[in-house]
């Protein structure tokens, strides 16, 4: 099972997120490091978890704001950065491109496109991944075709987008410790199987990522649990 550390900006710092009450998120305290700083808590996430990508959730531009181009380009210098920053328009695609992002993490939350044939609105660089976001099980989405519907209700914009990668988070259970979304992870895994689901939202431990590994995922979105000192990631074998 792969690992992605997952941070969360808001402000120009790392928040702490728990449930997706985005105006609730405090600044991190973490295990791992002092501060909050976005730099040194990417260095210290991808040298526990031995890699070098990095989910990052560019709070304030979910929200409508100008996306944080300084703060992702000092990221992508620590490793390769998948954005999650609302870029469905030419313009924040472009914005992160400058910033050096590896991809644009294009959430169901954020695109108001037909799942159809949502291509024609996604720019094609950086490369997208889709974010298949839900609340207690549920896709959030602006468009009704998704709006509601079941996890695997977003495979047909999956095959529409052409990713190679899917995301799939359950906001309810970021932070909380309740478990990852078991049954959207296989759901999905199922009907995009030539596609590599990563699932978050509530990874606890080891006992998670083998579940979710059972489930059809190849990797985890974690924060919380490496942060607090509940997950660390062991040593690749040694080849004999």
């Amino acid at each position: 099972m792969q690992i992605v550390p997952v941070l969360d900006l808001k402000g120009g710092i790392v928040v702490h997120a728990r449930r997706g009450q985005r105006a609730d998120y405090a600044p991190l305290h973490s295990s791992l490091v002092g501060g909050c700083e976005p730099v040194p808590v990417a260095r210290a996430l991808c040298g526990l978890c031995r890699t070098s990508s990095l989910y990052v959730a560019d709070l304030d531009a979910l929200a409508g704001a100008v996306v944080d181009e300084r703060t992702l380009a000092a990221l992508a210098a620590v490793g390769e950065v998948w954005v999650d920053a609302g870029a469905t328009t030419s313009g924040r695609a472009e914005a992160l491109a400058r910033a050096g992002a590896a991809r644009n993490v294009v959430g169901t939350e954020s695109l108001s496109a037909d799942p159809g044939d949502a291509r024609s609105g996604v720019p094609a660089a950086p490369p997208p991944v889709l974010s298949v976001d839900l609340r207690e099980g549920r896709l959030i989405s602006p468009h009704p075709a998704l709006a509601g519907r079941e996890p695997a209700a977003a495979a047909p914009l999956a095959i529409s987008l052409g990713v190679r990668e899917v995301l799939v988070i359950d906001l309810a259970r970021v932070g909380t410790g309740r478990g990852p979304p078991l049954r959207a992870a296989s759901e999905l895994a199922a009907a995009l199987p030539a596609v590599a689901i990563y699932a978050g939202g509530g990874v606890r431990g080891e006992d998670d990522l083998r579940a979710l590994e059972s489930a059809g995922a190849t990797g985890a979105l974690v924060s919380t649990a490496l942060h607090e000192g509940r997950l660390i990631p062991r040593p690749a074998p040694r080849m004999r």
